[in-house]
């Protein structure tokens, strides 16, 4: 093993595909817990003569050779592991001590040790015991996508055939041209979204998953997939319970609808303008969001799907068949299809692009309606989370009335007083003004270039937007938004009025040198 690749390791610690066990002369059971979670999960590596933090104690080395063999004759025996695997560990030499390293690749099966299923959850194994856990842990093994399951029983008769001339419309709005579906009739559509199949390993032929999902109706779904519901909430004043309550349990096409509709009913629509067109926010990232839920769900999953806004976010979760864990960004992602027939489908008709397109939507219009980045967590459950922020407006930095500044302040001051024990007054002159030296550390440049040509400009124009200064600047606008909040903190500029009709006001700039 490459000692530098080792040293990263090391300093970098324990992850959910890297282990680090201690031991002295022999392998304890946790070190077989570790493999059996590795091989569940995503694979992984362990390494023998490492503390918890990284540091290496080593392993005895006239002990080394005994402790692999005996490792080998465990993981081989089936009466510990079931299915049996074959490992190679490695003896390595690191800083003058010897480590066993063992790389345990990802494995099609469910593997049991001692006749105890482990799986992998951050950096910690984690003994299966729930039905629905392990369910899911054969869901991610499984090689083929659940949405191709063939019903051979199933007729043009258990779907919602009155959908299809809507259907038909929009995939030809979607496509320039004649869309082929237009021509066809419904069995001929059906067959064409891939919605009726053949199981190569059966023989049998039919409508698939996929088909009763999409178009199916209500009790064809709930007799194939009685678990399945999306459950939209609202909680913003009675965050136990719920403001407000939808539990949806009909075709793909209608729920879209009506998630859509349930997030147009409870979410702003800010006002904002990408060139010269105006572009609804809101219906964007809800677009993006119940796409992804509805489309890449696992459905054979227990897992009830949930749609929820709160005072400071919402965000989808759905069960999921992953393909690894953690954080995904625009740069780290990676588009692995989970349910291809349904995607397709949902892009025929517009409701969706492009594979991946859909973090990266999210990502670009989430600042421009939160001022934030959303979270795209990976995982059995699929998590999509956006910051929400009802008085931020991307066209103006500004989003307090001073009335809110003003108690805001006093909260502050409040809070500063009960933790220094001053008087108010005191407190006041410590917290709340600027100090005669500060306006000379100020004034001997103290400021940014950046924030020289933010007071020149608003001292032309006292409502120019955030947005229209990044422009004449050439930064971003969340840069502009960072320096006039400096900015105003050093009482060298300060809001009047509301966020939308109020105007700044340049205290000291003119005074500069």
């Amino acid at each position: 093993m490459d000692q530098e690749k080792l040293r990263i390791t090391l300093q970098i610690g324990e992850t959910i595909a890297v282990e680090f066990k201690k031991c002295s002369n022999r392998i304890e059971n946790d070190v077989y817990q570790s493999v059996c979670s590795f091989l569940n999960r995503f694979g992984g590596d362990i390494y023998l003569g490492v503390e918890d933090d990284g540091t290496v104690c080593g392993v005895p080395e006239n002990a080394a050779g005994d402790m692999v063999k005996n490792f080998i004759k465990i993981i081989s025996n089936p009466n510990m592991f079931t299915p049996t695997i074959y490992l190679s560990p490695e003896i390595i030499k690191y800083e003058g001590k010897t480590i066993i390293h063992i790389h345990i690749p990802v494995s099609a099966e469910v593997h049991s040790f001692k006749k105890e299923v482990y799986d992998r959850v951050d950096d910690a194994d984690v003994k299966v015991t729930a039905t629905a856990q392990l369910a899911m842990m054969y869901i991610r093994k499984q090689n083929r996508f659940t949405e191709k399951q063939i019903y051979p029983y199933i007729s043009l008769e258990d779907f919602r055939l009155d959908l299809l001339p809507r259907i038909r419309k929009m995939a030809t709005n979607n496509i320039e041209g004649l869309h082929s579906w237009e021509s066809m009739s419904d069995e001929e559509l059906l067959r064409s979204a891939g919605l009726y199949g053949k199981d190569r390993a059966t023989g049998e032929s039919g409508y698939n998953l996929a088909a009763v999902m999409l178009l199916g109706k209500d009790d064809l779904i709930m007799d194939i997939c009685p678990a399945y519901e999306t459950d939209a909430l609202v909680r913003r004043v009675n965050v136990d319970r719920y403001d407000d309550r939808e539990i949806i349990r009909t075709n793909l096409i209608e729920s879209y609808d009506q998630l859509m509709e349930f997030g147009r009913k409870h979410l702003p629509d800010k006002f904002f303008i990408e060139g010269v067109e105006r572009k609804n926010l809101r219906n964007i990232i809800t677009r993006e969001m119940i796409a992804n839920t509805l489309i890449h769900r696992e459905f054979t999953s227990s897992y009830t799907a949930k749609f929820v806004i709160e005072k400071d976010r919402m965000y989808t979760e759905n069960a999921n068949r992953s393909s690894g864990d953690g954080i995904i960004t625009p740069d780290n992602m990676e588009p692995n299809p989970k349910n291809p027939i349904i995607a397709s489908f949902f892009r025929n008709i517009g409701w969706s692009d492009r594979l991946g397109s859909g973090v990266r939507n999210i990502f670009k219009y989430s600042k421009y309606y939160s001022g934030e980045e959303p979270e795209f967590v990976e995982g059995d459950v699929f998590r999509i989370i956006v910051p929400l922020n009802e008085d931020y407006s991307y066209d103006n930095p500004q989003n307090d009335s001073i009335d809110e500044l003003e108690r805001k302040n006093e909260e502050k001051l409040e809070k500063n007083q009960k933790r220094f024990g001053e008087s108010s007054e005191k407190v006041r002159r410590k917290f709340g003004e600027k100090s005669e030296k500060d306006q000379i550390e100020i004034k001997n440049g103290r400021i940014t270039d950046i924030q020289k040509q933010i007071l020149e400009i608003l001292s032309e124009d006292n409502q120019c937007s955030a947005r229209k200064i990044a422009e004449q600047i050439g930064v971003s606008s969340r840069s502009i938004e960072s320096n006039i909040k400096k900015l105003k903190g050093y009482g060298m500029l300060t809001r009047h009025g509301s966020a939308r009709s109020g105007y700044w006001k340049v205290e000291i700039y003119r005074e500069l040198p």
